[in-house]
């Protein structure tokens, strides 16, 4: 079987594929990867074909660089959109020749599925967060109002606030994605969102961290696809670890950052005597220098995670469910999408604390830390870390080699 992944994001979109992909090919199964041109250089080293699609996002991390998506004009995010989908409908087209199934992960995947139906194959679309997918039982993902246009009515029945989500997806992408049917003979897709989801999504997130709250069985939750990280830590990561009480860890992954937000998150941990260990990630945060204090670069997450007395980060969907395979209490200060979600749910389940909406400060830090590392947070976080599944990727191959949607 030949297996096509697709995603259009940051690390946090791709290496779950990545995780799916290892255990396809360790099966025996053909896997290519369509992803941002940032991470093809990893993946072609793990032995999986890689084709680059769309720009590079990194600088999109900078606080310097301009606004996108939302923020722009609605004239810029036509243009945006209909780049994008044409964009995806040669790239992914070309990358699915001869191939069995797609499989594409976050919404942002226009073309994949009529991609899938003009070549008559499987298609399967994936979301790493519940909140993503429709349900009576939550509201969308929150997302900022459209430049130009009054705040939308206040609204809280769940079912309206989905009807209008979808009405905006359609808004965004239906004129391109329809033109290019029809140039493919293929007829015009009127609610888009529904038929990039599908009826029968996937959701690659842990049943006890992020559980489906639907009772009907419309969604396969397999659990989080993981990859598994043998890397050594650093010497001189191994070093500052040994030299003292377990630090604090901060980091922001693929987001922008503010300038100085390095600075506040070392404050807030001196505050309290802890040491910290700061990623820089793509905003290339920097806390400062000192013997309690250290940067560090791309790391395996899993193995210092166990080391850290908490971890401090936006909410990512990775990020939050490998600091609580740790076992590790956390600290989330959420900034958009589904980061919210995963801040809700650390603080829902007692093993850590969100941050509130306003401005970051050290003072308010080190309250929200302080309060992470008090050793009721910490039992319970080890609690919950011997509930979370490590086989999700591997139900997920085994799924897709069935030939089970």
């Amino acid at each position: 079987m030949r297996v096509l992944l697709s995603t259009i994001g940051s690390r946090g979109d791709v290496q779950p594929l990545v995780a799916l992909a290892l255990q396809l090919k360790s099966a025996g199964q053909d896997v290519r990867m369509c992803v941002p041109p940032d991470f093809r250089e990893w993946i072609d080293g793990l032995g999986i074909s890689a084709v680059a699609i769309g720009p590079e996002l990194r600088a999109t991390a900078s606080p310097q660089s301009p606004p996108t998506g939302l923020a722009l004009s609605p004239e810029r995010r036509r243009q945006l959109a209909e780049a994008t989908v044409a964009t995806q409908f040669e790239t992914i087209a070309a990358a699915a020749e001869g191939c069995d199934v797609i499989v594409a992960a976050t919404a942002l995947q226009i073309a994949a599925a009529s991609v899938a139906e003009k070549k008559r194959i499987r298609y399967v679309f994936v979301a790493y967060c519940p909140i993503v997918l429709p349900s009576p039982h939550h509201a969308p993902p929150p997302l900022p109002p459209l430049p130009g246009q009054p705040p939308a009515p206040l609204v809280v029945d769940n079912r309206e606030l989905w009807l209008r989500d979808g009405e905006r997806f359609t808004g965004l992408f239906g004129a391109a994605l329809n033109a290019h049917r029809r140039s493919l003979q293929l007829e015009a897709i009127r609610d888009v969102r529904a038929y990039v989801f599908t009826d029968r999504p996937w959701l690659a997130a842990d049943p006890a961290l992020a559980p489906w709250p639907d009772r009907a069985n419309t969604v396969f939750q397999p659990g989080a696809w993981i990859v598994p990280d043998e890397r050594p830590l650093p010497r001189e990561t191994e070093a500052f670890l040994d030299a003292g009480d377990p630090p604090v860890y901060f980091g922001f992954g693929s987001m922008r950052a503010s300038e100085g937000l390095g600075n506040v998150m070392v404050d807030a941990a001196r505050a309290l005597g802890r040491r910290a260990i700061v990623s820089r990630g793509w905003a290339d945060l920097a806390g400062g220098s000192g013997p309690d204090c250290l940067a560090v670069d791309e790391i395996n997450q899993q193995a210092l995670f166990t080391r850290v007395a908490a971890v401090v980060h936006h909410g990512g969907a990775g990020t939050t469910t490998t600091a609580a395979l740790a076992g590790s209490p956390q600290v989330v200060i959420p900034q958009l999408y589904d980061q919210h979600y995963w801040a809700a749910r650390v603080r829902d389940l007692a093993i850590g604390t969100a941050h509130d909406a306003g401005t970051l400060t050290a003072d308010s830090l080190a309250s929200c830390l302080e309060r992470t590392l008090r050793s009721d947070t910490a039992e319970r976080a080890h609690t919950i870390a011997k509930t979370v599944r490590r086989d999700g990727a591997q139900i997920a191959a085994d799924r897709l080699i069935q030939g089970i949607r």
